[in-house]
Parts: C-alpha cells; structure tokens; sequence
C-alpha cells in the first residue's frame, strides 16, 4: 500500500494533534471541577493544579495551531484586502502563507533551543511539583513542529499555483474566510448531521 502524501500525512497529525489538544483540555476541566469539590467539602487541595493547567494551556495551543491553519481560522486582517482586484489578491495571499511559514520555522527553532537547553542543565519547575521541564517544552515542540511541516507545505502549494498563474485557486485556499464560506461550512454540517440520523438513509 502507497504512502500517503506529505500533505495529506500533516493534515491527518493536525486533526489527531488537536483531538489530543480537546481531551486535554476536558480532562483538565475534570481536575480543576475535583479540585474545586475536593476544597469546599472535604478541605483538601490537589497540589500543582494551576501548573498543569498553565502546561494544558501551553501545549493545546501548540497543538491547535496546524488544524486553525487547515480551516483559515487564524486572525486574517482584510480590511484592504477584499477590496483589490484579484490580480492583486492572489499574490499577497501567498505571501502571507510564506510569511507565516517563515515564522513557525523560527518559533520552532526556538522552542528547539529551548528544550536544548533545558536537557542539557536538567531544569527543573521551581514548583511544588517540581516538573522536569523538558517533558512540557517537549510536546510543545511536537506541536510547533506539525504546524511547521503544514505551512511550509501549504507555501509550496501557493507558490505553485502563483507561478502557474491558477490565481483564483490560490485566492479560495489561501484566502481569508468570508460571511458565505462560514454559511456553507455550517450548511454542510447541518446536511451531514441531518443525513445521519436514523432512519434518514432510505429516504
């Protein structure tokens, strides 16, 4: 069986990394919902809560970068931008992932450096829990690494659909989000959703 393509292998890791990242998240809701119970009935206090969420927080971020990117969810200002011509639009669209690509290889070379550094003296948090910090700041470099691998990949799609002059492609990729594709976005889940129901797939 053929490998799947590079592209389709970092959007299924973005998909799987921001699965982890909601488990995550539910599970430290869990804890702070027993660390709250725990307090007010029984006076007891889990110790190092607010670390592991500060940690929760850190890495979901991370890990949610890639699948923002694969749903052009990330922050886009477009004032400007809709108003110009596509001629116009298209190249700065590219430009924008290439800038983007750009700046998560340097957030990850520095995340890199980071646990680098931690490794080498063995840092450890200045906490009760006394985490070993390269456990933290090392998930946090596998999730700015799959964000990494996807945006570089996406610049090279742009970049080859700027220089093959397929401008209105770019532009409906790379562009920002309008009002419609949110309507058909939430059109479509309402028709999956509906199609699934029981009893709807005779009819």
């Amino acid at each position: 069986m053929a490998s799947p393509p590079p592209y389709l292998l970092a959007r299924r890791l973005a998909h799987g990394a921001a699965i982890a990242a909601g488990y995550a998240s539910l599970g430290l809701s869990l804890l702070i919902t027993f660390e709250v119970v725990a307090r007010k009935l029984f006076n007891f206090s889990l110790q190092g809560v607010d670390e592991i969420g500060g940690y929760v927080l850190a890495i979901g971020v991370s890990f949610s970068f890639a699948y923002a990117l694969l749903h052009r969810a990330h922050t886009r200002v477009d004032v400007l931008l809709t108003r110009l011509p596509s001629l116009l639009q298209a190249p700065l669209n590219a430009l924008a992932i290439l800038m983007l690509a750009a700046f998560s290889a340097f957030m990850l070379w520095r995340a890199i450096e980071t646990l680098k550094e931690t490794l080498e003296f063995g840092s450890l948090a200045s906490t009760p829990l006394q985490t070993p910090l390269w456990i933290p700041q090392g998930l946090w470099v596998i999730g700015l690494g799959v964000f990494t691998v996807l945006t570089v990949l996406l610049a090279g799609r742009a970049v080859k659909l700027l220089a093959t002059g397929q401008l209105v492609a770019l532009d409906r990729e790379y562009g920002p989000r309008s009002t419609d594709d949110e309507l058909d976005e939430a059109r479509k889940d309402y028709g999956s959703g509906t199609a699934a129901e029981p009893g709807r797939a005779g009819s």
